[in-house]
């Protein structure tokens, strides 16, 4: 394993370029990028994630552009110069509602992205390539195999490449075998929406998520049904990054590092007045929890209305304006990172109660949805937060391992029906 749970989290933002959006690098202007940089590093941030736009990077099977590596080259070493580290997405993919997929792989090329020799191999082939342009720059922290790539292989993709869990898990051990040649001992890692955790079926599991790769990745979006249910100020709401880190925590080794590398404050879910509040509160709750690695909110700059055809919500949610003027949410996560660097923000605390999970088979977890907003076992777990309890969670089938317990410093097991009330946390 490459990552290391660092002395204090880190603290950073997902880069959403403040001119052009990700489109910026059909037009890169490298003094665009300093400034947004300058930006975010007054803030008192440490790191940013960025994203290759993969058509723009690898337009063909065989054809990974140069000028395009170059330009990622000078990103990374524009941040480096303002004191910011940078994680890198390779296979975007994914991005605010929009796919972005070589045409390649579409219409009179149609092949399945997880399950195709040939573009398998070239997709390793591109990973690669970029982890080892990079590989020698200290600021570089590694690579993400591409953001919510899980989204292509199931439901509710109107398109889906469809694998297997066994085809899933191939895929992802290849392209991360490719980073780490590319980028020996740099923190190589994958991110799933939060299917993974919440949809029976699913070819991409809480154990791929949890024991793949050199680091867990959270992505918590209280839009998935949480905060329709439970309103703003639920405990369900403010709690669910922590649930998320906790959930992931009962497939993962002892002392894996967890990354919350997404999380926002969506409008009008959460209303723009209170984007602030919800921002301390959530970091708050993520810090109780042991192994964290860091915080990366979505995202540094909101999108210019300019562009069209966002989602509504994908156009505020960021740190800063697209003029690059400091939000409430902003200050509140910059504060946040200050109070950490100050030993004055809260510590993670003994998680003495565990709720036990049964989802069937620990691998494929045939039963998750009892984990997604509304399951019993989701319900339940906020209802200990509500109350204050701050609970792990403990797979049933280690729930007899005393040595296991011990070492993660169980001493009380609760079962769902061992929590009354859970079904209502709080009012809208």
């Amino acid at each position: 394993m490459n990552a290391a749970v660092p002395p204090r989290p880190r603290f950073g933002a997902n880069y959403t370029p403040s001119v052009g959006w990700f489109h910026h690098w059909l037009d890169f202007e490298l003094d665009d990028v300093r400034r947004d940089f300058d930006s975010l590093a007054e803030l008192g941030l440490d790191h940013v994630r960025v994203f290759a736009l993969w058509p723009l990077f690898q337009p063909n099977r065989s054809l990974i552009r140069g000028r395009a590596v170059e330009q990622l080259g000078q990103v990374v070493d524009a941040a480096g110069e303002r004191g910011l580290d940078v994680a890198v997405d390779a296979l975007q993919g994914h991005l605010s509602s929009f796919d972005f997929v070589p045409s390649w792989l579409t219409t009179w090329h149609r092949r399945n992205m997880f399950t195709d020799p040939e573009v398998v191999e070239a997709e390793a082939r591109y990973v690669e390539t970029l982890a080892s342009s990079l590989a020698g720059r200290p600021n570089f922290i590694g690579m993400t195999l591409g953001n919510e790539v899980n989204q292509f292989s199931d439901r509710p993709h109107p398109d889906p490449d469809p694998c297997t869990y066994e085809q899933a898990g191939r895929w992802l051990e290849r392209l991360l075998a490719a980073c780490e040649r590319g980028a020996p001992g740099k923190l190589h890692t994958h991110s799933e929406y939060d299917a993974v955790w919440f949809q029976p079926g699913h070819p991409f599991t809480p154990a791929h998520a949890s024991r793949l790769g050199d680091i867990t990745t959270i992505h918590s979006w209280v839009f998935n049904g949480t905060a329709q249910r439970h309103g703003r100020t639920g405990a369900a709401t403010v709690h669910l990054a922590e649930y998320l880190v906790e959930l992931s925590r009962a497939w993962a080794p002892a002392g894996r590092p967890v990354w919350l590398q997404e999380v926002g404050a969506p409008a009008p879910l959460i209303p723009a007045e209170h984007a602030a509040e919800f921002v301390t509160e959530t970091v708050e709750n993520v810090l109780s929890c042991a192994d964290v690695y860091g915080v990366t909110w979505w995202c540094s700059h909101d999108v210019s209305r300019s562009l069209a055809d966002f989602p509504e919500l994908e156009y505020g949610l960021g740190l800063l304006t697209s003029d690059r003027v400091v939000k409430p949410q902003g200050k509140a996560l910059g504060d946040m990172a200050a109070r950490v660097r100050a030993g004055t923000a809260p510590a993670p605390v003994r998680r003495t109660t565990a709720l036990v999970l049964d989802v069937g088979d620990a691998e494929t977890a045939p039963g998750r949805e009892v984990c997604a907003p509304g399951g019993d076992f989701f319900e339940a777990w906020g209802r200990l937060a509500a109350e204050g309890v701050r609970a792990g969670v403990v797979l049933a089938e280690r729930a007899g391992d005393g040595g296991y317990l011990a070492e993660r410093g169980i001493e009380e097991l609760l079962r769902v029906p061992d929590v009354p009330g859970r079904t209502r946390l709080a009012s809208p």
